[in-house]
């Protein structure tokens, strides 16, 4: 009788095959051994999923060709990861650097209502335990033939991954406006963080830490103060050519040049949110809105700007 429901039920799928024993029928076989030989997880993984459902009976033959696949995927897993150390040991200092350029137009509210030029170059170099992170950005316009923008940052974050979730950091950073009233603002940081979500579609980091800030106004005055920093960084993929990407730092200044957290003298905080569509493997379109805000600017400054940019970028 097994044998005969066997044959019933690959005359079902178009199989004329009659096994000799209780074992998998010639086309259920096939059908997982065509999935694997294509060397796509989810594709296997769906196939078994059906031919256990389909043939309940036959499960030790099933689990076989299942171990069969999760070892020879476990093996090329494994020779991958040794090419890709063997790799990053063999690189120069300057190899294996990727990132993105990115060029466009803006219109800001706030201390200036006008147009203008952004620029911003991302480049990430991935080692074994340590990745290093360089961001540059450009913000420049003119005015009735004045510049009336000149907004730069230019930071080097490198960080040490001590396990899969959790990380060390380190952050030096430039910026210079003034618009918001600092000819030069210098940070220092350090400190952990960590990926409560990550996954293909969404990921989800977040670090804190001590801070030390040099800021020199535009009215002469130089600060130097103890610091807090927290930053936030949230990837969405939405749809396929879709994602949201959501950025955040905030530094809080102590009142005090040896106290931590008494009597806050300034938050300086930058939100930039990012519609990103991709128009090919290398060019997306960017829709990003930017707010500075600093809650105790210099006198006749506002505490908010607002940028809004609509750009191209291009990875490498």
């Amino acid at each position: 009788m097994k044998n005969l429901r066997h044959i019933l039920i690959a005359l079902l799928v178009g199989c004329l095959a009659v096994p000799a024993s209780a074992e998998l029928p010639e086309a259920a076989r096939t059908m997982i051994e065509n999935a694997i030989a294509t060397g796509d997880a989810a594709k296997v993984d769906a196939v078994i999923s059906v031919a256990r459902s389909s043939f309940p009976d036959d499960a030790s033959a099933i689990d076989t060709l299942e171990n069969g696949w999760k070892a020879t995927l476990a093996e090329r897993t494994a020779a991958a990861e040794q090419a890709r150390i063997a790799t990053i040991k063999d690189a120069g200092p300057l190899d294996l650097w990727s990132g993105e350029g990115e060029i466009g137009g803006f219109q800001s509210s706030g201390n200036t209502d006008s147009v203008g030029i952004a620029a911003s170059l991302k480049m990430k170099r991935e080692g074994i335990d340590w990745s290093h992170r360089v961001r540059a950005r450009l913000d420049y316009q003119r005015q009735n033939g004045e510049t009336s923008r000149e907004q730069y940052l230019l930071a080097y974050e490198p960080r040490w991954q001590f396990n899969d979730r959790m990380f060390v950091y380190g952050l030096a950073q430039y910026e210079r406006d003034k618009i918001q009233g600092f000819s030069g603002r210098y940070a220092v940081s350090g400190g952990i963080g960590y990926k409560l979500v990550d996954s293909e579609t969404l990921a989800l980091s977040v670090k804190a830490g001590p801070a030390y800030r040099v800021t020199e106004y535009t009215d002469g005055r130089t600060e130097n103060r103890i610091a807090a920093l927290a930053g936030l960084d949230f990837d969405w993929q939405i749809f396929e050519r879709l994602s949201f990407t959501q950025d955040a730092n905030a530094l809080a200044e102590t009142g005090g040049e040896a106290q931590l957290i008494v009597d806050g003298s300034n938050t300086s905080l930058t939100f930039i949110s990012g519609l990103d569509f991709e128009i090919n493997n290398r060019l997306r379109s960017r829709l990003s809105y930017q707010i500075d805000y600093d809650s105790n600017p210099p006198v006749g400054k506002v505490s908010t700007d607002t940028l809004t940019r609509a750009t191209l970028i291009y990875g490498f």
